[in-house]
C-alpha cells in the first residue's frame, strides 16, 4: 500500500533551504520515493490558516517511507533542516486502487 509524506514548509534560510532540498531529493529518489507536489502554488479554500509551501512525496509503503526517514543518508539533510526551515510533517497511509 502506498504511503505519503505530507509537509507544510516555511523557509528560514535560503542557502540552507536549497542545500536541504537538494540532499533530501537525492535521498528520496534513493529510497524509491517520488514527488507528487513540491511547493507549487497553494490556494486556501476553507479554514483560516494561511497556506504554506506544501510538499507531498509518495513511497511504495509505510515501511519504506520510515526506512528513508530513519536512514543515515537523510540524517544529513535533517541536520540542515533544523536551521533552514520550519515544517509540519505527516506520514499518511494511502489506499490501494480498486
Amino acid at each position: 500500500m502506498p504511503a505519503y509524506v505530507i509537509s507544510e514548509v516555511e523557509m528560514r534560510d535560503l542557502d540552507g533551504f536549497e542545500a536541504y532540498r537538494a540532499l533530501a531529493a537525492k535521498t528520496i529518489a534513493q529510497y524509491g520515493g517520488r514527488y507528487l507536489v513540491r511547493g507549487g502554488k497553494a490556494e486556501l479554500v476553507e479554514g483560516n490558516l494561511p497556506p504554506k509551501s506544501v510538499v507531498i512525496v509518495e513511497f511504495a509503503s509505510m515501511s519504506r517511507l520510515k526506512e528513508w526517514y530513519a536512514s543515515a543518508e537523510y540524517a544529513e539533510a535533517l541536520k540542515l533542516r533544523q536551521t533552514a526551515l520550519e515544517r509540519r510533517l505527516l506520514f499518511v497511509e494511502g489506499v490501494l486502487p480498486p
